[in-house]
């Protein structure tokens, strides 16, 4: 499901996590080639980005959960 990014923050491995609207947590790492997200590496970056929609796994689980009962 699609939520709003409301904030971030860095994990105990100095990982770069988005605060959803949602309340639950997703990284939001850049690792090329396999995720380009150069704007987590800055501030100015990350505040561009608040506001922004992202796809949250927790809440997608718990939809198709409900859905399979």
């Amino acid at each position: 499901m699609e939520r709003t990014i409301i904030g971030f923050h860095e994990d105990d491995v100095s990982d770069w996590v988005a605060e959803l609207s949602c309340l639950h947590n997703q990284h939001v790492r850049h690792q090329p080639p396999f995720l380009e997200r150069p704007w987590v590496l800055s501030e100015a970056g990350r505040t561009t980005h608040v506001g922004a929609i992202i796809d949250c796994p927790l809440c997608d689980r718990r939809s198709e959960e409900h859905t399979s009962e």
